[in-house]
């Protein structure tokens, strides 16, 4: 499933299949379920059903693996006679016709579905000469070659999505710099050009971006009036329509692939697709000239014949691994800073808070109708020698309180 804009419409005639019964006939002829197929193709196995059945045909770079897989199915039984079960010696392209050769034809079709070149994959033949060896590619390089091939179309197709360079090319560093931050999970991934397709399509239709002061201003249209036309016609659709057209007509995925990546079923799928290309027809003269069994090669030629008013060229591969790193680097220092200055915190609330209850004052109330204080009454001349004769005669005891005869 690694397809690009620029390769599904780049091969000007497809490789020729046979009928669904003979696609079926060979499957089963090789003792081979769908599951086998499906993972030799690089496919799902409801996608090889939909295939046999005539339903729906391959189209793009599945096309091209499916076709080098029937080929090799059909190789042993086009020339039973040219078997040489007899020899001894290393075999060559007509050896093992007799004998099933489940493991070579799906290595086949596997390194024709995955492989960059455009060419169809061939069975490979034993050779008696030792094999030469590559040597071992590290994560790096495995990234760079994954952003080399695939970078370029994506930025794209972003751009058709939403007609913004900057964007697009931001959502592609987006969604690889993602990509290496999670390398073991996408290096083991079945597709991973999908995988990065899909960051990098829902970072691109968020809808947080109308809130940005760069979404304010326009971009620049394109010199051609034709791509002009077709642009807004793409951005004039509303955007799950837009994200199934350019799957479906623009990276060439089949219906069930298109409905998967988008998380709709295939009837969904398919009536969305019915949609826009009604609603692109209506808004271009060119499409709606031809019959709809046409349309989707006609807007793959469109799409890819696009030119915008700026290149579209990302970043080198290095550049974005270095950033991503650099990013992640920066998180992690003040991932540790903020962890610091909470712990700090803490720990002199520990020691500064109080460590037993004090409950709080109850606040001052104003009293009324209690009498005025007074002083005591001013004393008499007789209560003054009564108060100078108790001082005069401490003595304490009941002789204090008897009376004395004078």
């Amino acid at each position: 499933m690694t397809r690009s804009v620029e390769t599904a419409s780049s091969s000007g005639s497809e490789r020729s299949l046979p009928a669904p019964e003979e696609r079926r006939r060979l499957r089963e002829a090789a003792d081979l379920t769908h599951e086998q197929v499906a993972e030799a193709v690089g496919v799902t196995a409801t996608t090889v059903r939909s295939w046999e059945t005539g339903r729906t045909d391959p189209r793009g770079r599945n096309r091209e693996a499916y076709a080098a897989f029937l080929t090799a199915l059909a190789a042993p039984a086009a020339a039973p006679e040219q078997a040489d079960t007899a020899s001894d010696g290393p075999a060559g392209t007509a050896s093992g016709a007799g004998t099933p050769q489940t493991a070579q034809t799906a290595q086949t079709a596997h390194t024709a579905h995955t492989a960059t070149a455009d060419a169809p994959a061939t069975p490979a033949e034993d050779s008696p000469e030792v094999p030469s060896e590559e040597p071992a590619r590290g994560p790096a390089a495995d990234f760079d070659a994954l952003y080399d091939h695939a970078a370029p179309a994506l930025a794209r197709q972003t751009y058709l999505l939403t007609g913004r360079r900057t964007l697009a090319l931001k959502a592609v560093e987006r969604a690889f710099t993602r990509a290496w931050a999670r390398w073991p999970e996408v290096a083991t991934d079945p597709d991973p050009v999908g995988w990065v397709r899909a960051v990098a399509y829902d970072y691109a239709l968020s809808p947080w971006h109308r809130f940005r002061r760069a979404h304010r201003r326009q971009d620049a249209r394109p010199a051609d009036p034709a791509d002009r036309i077709l642009l807004d016609a793409v951005l004039a659709l509303p955007t799950r329509h837009r994200r199934t057209v350019m799957l479906y007509d623009g990276v060439g995925l089949d219906l069930p692939d298109t409905a998967a990546e988008t998380e709709a079923s295939t009837p969904t799928a398919g009536l969305r697709l019915v949609h826009a290309h009604a609603d692109l027809a209506d808004r271009i003269p060119e499409l709606a000239e031809v019959p709809p069994e046409k349309q989707s090669a006609l807007l793959r030629d469109l799409f890819t014949a696009l030119r915008p008013a700026a290149p579209l060229d990302p970043r080198p591969a290095a550049a974005v691994r270095g950033g991503g790193e650099r990013r992640v680097r920066l998180w992690s220092r003040g991932a540790l800073g903020l962890t610091a200055v909470i712990a700090t915190a803490t720990g002199y609330t520990a020691v500064t808070a109080a460590d037993h209850y004090e409950p709080p004052q109850a606040p001052g109330q104003s009293v009324t109708g209690v009498p005025p204080l007074s002083g005591p009454q001013q004393l008499t001349a007789r209560s003054r020698q009564l108060h100078d004769k108790l001082r005069a005669d401490p003595e304490a005891g009941p002789a204090r309180i008897a009376p004395k005869s004078e």
